[in-house]
């Protein structure tokens, strides 16, 4: 992820796991004095809170963000349970979770629930007060992000030009390519609405996690309902690139699109951007 990161305790603490010094104290002495964890204490449980998009719009740094919060505890890996692998079950599910305290919130990240039609339903099925947080950020450099990381993987695909529009000349943008399709957050949303009122669906803006992280996710933490204990003092600046920065964040270069593409893709999303400002309240104000 482009989108920010974050400074990072000196002692990195492994997959989900709180550093040593901020976890809760019962299960702190239960790691560190080489017992057994008590399972009346601690266990894996599904989890309370899931990130479920976007792709490419910062929700890596969102799990990296929240997850120095002691009440919380997240699986560093993506299960796409409810997406790729539900017919494994939801034990399964639970089973590849970190083990937590009952105060503790277990968090998980899958950036492709957002757009899988299945994906609010067995959610929903699991838990109806499942809280969602949805990491968002300006569509059309979503898809050149997009574009620009599976060039990285695949050099030989066809220029972004070539794979946006079914006729240029027209202005007719093909909406099958996932890329493009993805920033259609308010056709995607709706799915979600089904399901969960707006109250349970919290939108993180990805520009504004670069700009102001601290300020972005104290709204995170205020929505799970935990103290705002991830103020200013975890975030540093990174000169080189810009932006709040973890010390161990890659970016990439975004290759170079003709303007007038920016332009057309701008005039496309922007019916879908309104409806989306409207259905959510919020005026991301992306131009």
């Amino acid at each position: 992820e482009e989108a920010a990161c974050a400074a990072v305790p000196p002692a990195r603490p492994g997959p989900g796991e709180a550093p040593a010094a901020e976890r809760p104290r019962g299960l702190r002495e239960a790691l560190t004095s080489g017992g057994p964890l008590n399972s009346d204490a601690a266990a894996a449980r599904l989890p309370r809170a899931i990130v479920v998009g976007v792709k490419k719009g910062g929700t890596r740094a969102v799990l990296e963000f929240i997850r120095v919060h002691p009440e919380v505890r997240a699986l560093g890996t993506e299960p796409h349970f409810f997406d790729r692998n539900y017919h494994r079950g939801l034990e399964w599910y639970r089973s590849l979770m970190p083990r937590t305290l009952d105060s503790q919130i277990t968090v998980e990240k899958t950036p492709s629930y957002f757009v899988t039609k299945e994906a609010p339903r067995r959610i929903f099925n699991m838990s109806r007060d499942t809280k969602l947080i949805v990491v968002v950020r300006n569509p059309v450099t979503r898809a050149i992000s997009d574009y620009t990381q599976t060039l990285s993987k695949k050099p030989d695909i066809p220029t972004f030009e070539g794979l946006t529009f079914r006729n240029r000349s027209l202005g007719l943008v093909d909406t099958s390519w996932n890329a493009i399709r993805i920033g259609m957050y308010a056709v995607h949303l709706q799915s979600w609405l089904q399901y969960f009122p707006l109250s349970q669906i919290h939108f993180v803006s990805g520009e504004r996690l670069i700009t102001d992280p601290a300020g972005e996710m104290g709204k995170v933490q205020d929505f799970l309902g935990i103290k705002r204990v991830i103020t200013d003092k975890h975030f540093y600046f990174n000169k080189t690139k810009g932006f709040p920065c973890l010390k161990s964040q890659r970016g990439r270069t975004h290759v170079q699109i003709d303007p007038e593409v920016i332009e057309q893709l701008r005039d496309f999303y922007r019916p879908y951007n309104i409806k989306f400002y409207e259905t959510v309240g919020q005026d991301f104000r992306w131009e």
